[in-house]
């Protein structure tokens, strides 16, 4: 399984980006697989970000990211995407994909086996 994460960037404070994550793999079943978006910020830990279920309409934001940020998902084309709008600075940090494989919507990186290089968002202020 692999997953390609791309649309990261520098931004002004207040500007959107979008973020991609493109899912491929002989055995990985992307309509079934619970994906995630993860961020890590300089020099902290890695933490959740939003969150969809393959079960359809259940999605999962941080408090951080909620209002501002919007987590969709294209079946047909393998990809997961992250809308971020009214971006801040300290959303800055490498932002991963993730993707659980008939799991469910969740927040706790260890319930991911799958992950995505990650690509840098910062955001000037």
């Amino acid at each position: 399984v692999q997953l390609q994460a791309s649309g990261g960037g520098l931004v002004q404070t207040g500007g959107s980006l979008r973020l991609s994550c493109a899912a491929s793999g002989r055995t990985f079943i992307f309509s079934h697989s619970a994906m995630g978006w993860f961020r890590q910020p300089p020099g902290k830990e890695r933490e959740f970000v939003a969150a969809d279920s393959w079960r359809g309409g259940s999605t999962d934001y941080a408090d951080s990211v909620k209002g501002r940020f919007t987590i969709s998902r294209d079946n047909a084309k393998n990809t997961v995407y992250l809308q971020m709008n009214s971006l801040k600075p300290e959303d800055t940090a490498v932002y991963y994909c993730a993707a659980d494989l008939f799991g469910s919507s969740s927040r706790t990186i260890a319930n991911y086996n799958h992950w995505g290089q990650g690509t840098q968002v910062t955001v000037s202020s």
